[in-house]
């Protein structure tokens, strides 16, 4: 194992161990802007009649099955999701950079105990939408879920973009929970 891997793995469990032990904590900041839903560099909402085929991912702890996609640009997809792991996942199809942007949002909500290890706290993602105006997110791009929970993306992709599949709960994509999505004409 590199030193590189070593310490993302090191990173990712100690993020781990942060969200496990986390409670509420005071902290500032926008949830929004990491998603990226409005920018259509990634791609957009899909019209379920246009869906061309349906892929199935499932989530466990640390990784997705399948760890890549291939899909035509243009495509319409309906991404059916399953969490089999032990904790909440994310999956959330955006840019490296968009994820980049979205785990400090994610982070904010493990600080406001929003995100628990294996639940989504909604009473207090209610207090967070109270004092902050935001508490959970809701775009076409990302589905949050408890373990043993489903949930549904119907999405169009666009033509020449670098895009991945990510998992922005903290420390996840650090132990390798993310996957790349290979565009052809």
């Amino acid at each position: 194992m590199s030193s590189s891997n070593i310490l993302g793995a090191v990173l990712g469990a100690s993020l781990s161990f942060a969200l496990l032990t986390s409670g509420p904590a005071l902290a500032a900041g926008s949830h929004g802007g990491g998603h990226g839903m409005h920018d259509k560099k990634i791609g957009g909402p899909g019209d379920p009649a246009k869906v061309s085929r349906t892929i199935e991912i499932t989530m466990h702890d640390n990784f997705y099955e399948p760890e890549s996609l291939n899909i035509k640009e243009g495509e319409t997809i309906r991404f059916v999701i399953r969490n089999a792991g032990e904790f909440v996942h994310e999956f959330n199809i955006a840019t490296a950079a968009m994820h980049e942007a979205h785990r400090p949002e994610m982070m904010m909500m493990v600080e406001h105990g929003v995100l628990e290890p294996d639940r989504i706290n909604h009473e207090a993602a209610k207090a967070m939408q109270a004092s902050m105006g935001h508490g959970m997110h809701d775009e076409a791009n990302s589905v949050l879920l408890e373990p043993s929970k489903s949930g549904e993306i119907i999405w169009t992709f666009p033509e020449n973009a670098e895009l991945e599949f990510a998992c922005n709960v903290p420390g996840h994509y650090e132990t390798g929970m993310h996957g790349t999505v290979k565009l052809s004409r």
